[in-house]
């Protein structure tokens, strides 16, 4: 008797677990619908067309095969592609849908909605971004996969935040659009002077340096993410700031 109750709390307890994750991924699957505009599947597309092109294109210049170093860069255009739109264009929506003013309805409820699209925005990027970086590491170099999508997020995630912020400065999607084409290009544009500097937006981690240049190297990209995480919390809380401001959102 004893063993058949504690199998019936065993199984209970499974089943109360499985209910829970299954809410779980039933959330996160709802936030990505909204955050992507039901869109995914395009951005899912346009990101895997991106990286291939990228592939083709390196392979027809480069004459020796890419490592890591060039998997970063082949890496960071579609996951600034897969951010890009769900963070320009947030707001807007929900301005559009007339879901902005019912969010404000709801004192204090508006940013954990907000908060939560964020997240649950670079969770998925990062999911797509570790299968993409799968098929790199089988089809061009060897690397840790892990520690490429870690440091992909990075400048990824200061790159939604700036977005995010401009879109409630804008209340426009085409214009926080503009401004963020602008952003990109000024640091990428910047990034061969700023090449070594801790302030690159696109400092590139798996750079191949000698013996004591990597030791110099490390230090540079250890200041480099702060900066960068230090630059997405202000952004972030910018942005959530501006949204205390219903009228001038409305």
């Amino acid at each position: 008797m004893k063993n058949g109750s504690a199998m019936q709390e065993t199984l209970k307890n499974n089943g109360g677990m499985a209910a829970f994750l299954m809410s779980i991924l039933a959330f996160i699957r709802y936030n990505a619908q909204q955050t992507f505009a039901n869109k995914f599947i395009y951005f899912l597309l346009g990101a895997i067309g991106l990286l291939l092109l990228i592939l083709i294109i390196s392979a027809a210049v480069m004459e020796t095969p890419p490592g890591p170093e060039s998997v970063y860069y082949y890496l960071l255009a579609p996951g600034v592609l897969l951010i890009f739109y769900p963070t320009v264009f947030s707001l807007q929506q929900d301005a559009d849908s007339g879901m902005l003013e019912t969010l404000f309805g709801i004192p204090n409820y508006r940013y954990k909605v907000w908060l939560v699209r964020n997240a649950v925005g670079y969770l998925v990027m990062a999911v797509m971004l570790f299968f993409l970086a799968s098929f790199c590491r089988i089809a061009v170099a060897d690397f840790s996969i892990i520690k490429m999508v870690f440091q992909l997020l990075f400048p990824i995630v200061l790159i939604g935040s700036v977005a995010f912020m401009l879109s409630t400065l804008t209340k426009s999607g085409n214009a926080t659009a503009v401004l963020m084409v602008l952003f990109i290009l000024f640091f990428w544009i910047a990034a061969e002077p700023l090449e070594g500097s801790r302030w690159n937006l696109f400092h590139n981690p798996f750079t191949e340096m000698g013996l004591f240049d990597t030791i110099l190297w490390e230090e540079t990209t250890l200041y480099n993410r702060i900066y960068i995480i230090v630059g997405s919390v202000i952004a972030l809380m910018f942005g959530m700031l501006r949204l205390q401001k219903r009228e001038k959102l409305i």
